[in-house]
């Protein structure tokens, strides 16, 4: 009788632990992670797809003639018109996967910081928890320790873990100096004692490129290295951060917030392919893919971002892999937060970061749901 007392203390607790949102660190299939980001990409527009009301000049800053944009991004039905802006995250992810923030079928995912802007969403969901004290993103140094960097202090890891994203503000979220986490972030590449003709002709295009923003390299340029340190570096933890999304829209370029969107679609799936392609990532790798903040709506405020422009709390989160079920656009489910993202992260891997770092949000179970069954 005891023994069948304490196996159904054992189960109900395990229930407990995935009805709120935790999960037990067991392993799974999954052996490496990617976290991806397209910053201040809204969830709007994965869920519905272009607006309408943006498809021009006036409103949305466009170049492209109106024709044009529409006959490329509008179509009258919304599952058309979002799967053809995003068709690896419609045609592979969301049927292989899961897509959690649809705001209008009650899936709600958002940030925990009180601010909605970078440098407290990337320390949000990378540490797990909000820092009140990071204000700016300017801020400098990260004095959190992310569980990228936690992460990396396991054998099976060390020298494994990288962040590659456009931002070379990533320095200080990640605290390069500190982390010894493999990076490339910004205009800067890493020098290489033996450059290969296409390494020189990166470097050339790195050096003579307009720079339109200073602190943030094209998406492109980032993506040419990434490709080549997956296949020759081969990391077990990833983290990629891509910033044209959030960078257009503050110009108020609707037209290249959509180009860039679609570009990014584009590009997670040639990473996709790529790892896939390879025996140490095959069927053993789950993408995340998310954003660092939502925006303002309406006619003007889909430029800015923060707590004046009402809704920018709101993000979306997807999720691609092995240990994942197929449960497709997640309804009525909720809410996730940012927070959750970091623990998320390690458990795929095996990894308990709650247990570690208990201010951390515990990891969001129904991403897990082929690991904790």
């Amino acid at each position: 009788m005891q023994v069948r007392f304490g196996t159904i203390i054992h189960a109900l607790a395990v229930s407990a632990l995935l009805l709120f949102g935790a999960t037990p660190a067991v392993a799974g299939k999954t052996q490496n992670i990617v976290l991806i980001v397209s910053d201040g990409l809204r969830w709007q527009e994965i869920f519905t797809g272009a607006d309408r009301t943006l498809l021009n000049e006036k409103e949305g800053g466009s170049w492209l003639a109106e024709a044009d944009l529409r006959k490329r991004y509008w179509r009258d039905d919304v599952d058309a018109r979002r799967a053809v802006l995003f068709p690896f995250l419609w045609g592979t992810v969301a049927k292989q996967g899961q897509i959690y923030g649809n705001q209008l079928k009650g899936s709600v995912a958002h940030v925990t910081n009180g601010k909605a802007y970078s440098y407290p969403g990337y320390n949000e969901m990378c540490t797990g928890y909000p820092n009140d004290a990071i204000d700016s993103n300017a801020f400098g140094p990260n004095p959190n320790p992310t569980v990228f960097e936690w992460l990396n202090k396991f054998d099976e890891f060390h020298g494994k873990v990288a962040i590659y994203g456009t931002w070379n503000v990533y320095d200080n979220i990640f605290n390069r100096s500190r982390s010894g986490l493999v990076m490339q972030t910004g205009w800067v590449l890493p020098q290489k004692a033996h450059e290969t003709p296409r390494d020189a002709l990166l470097r050339e295009l790195y050096e003579t490129t307009t720079r339109f923003d200073e602190e943030d390299v094209d998406n492109s340029l980032l993506q040419i290295p990434l490709l080549d340190y997956v296949k020759t570096g081969l990391p077990r933890v990833l983290f990629v951060g891509y910033g044209e999304t959030d960078n257009w829209a503050h110009q108020g370029r609707y037209d290249l917030v959509l180009d860039s969107a679609h570009r990014m679609d584009h590009f997670v799936h040639q990473l996709w392919d790529t790892m896939q392609a390879m025996p140490q990532y095959h069927g053993t790798t789950t993408f995340i893919i998310t954003t660092d903040h939502g925006r303002g709506s309406g006619l003007t405020e889909w430029k800015e971002h923060g707590v004046e422009e009402k809704g920018s709390e709101n993000i979306w989160i997807a999720v691609l892999g092995p240990d994942t079920a197929p449960l497709g656009e997640r309804a009525h489910v909720g809410p996730v937060t940012q927070a959750q993202i970091a623990a998320t992260v390690a458990a795929f891997v095996g990894k308990d970061y709650h247990h570690d770092v208990p201010q951390a949000a515990l990891p969001i179970a129904g991403m897990l749901s082929a690991v904790s069954k």
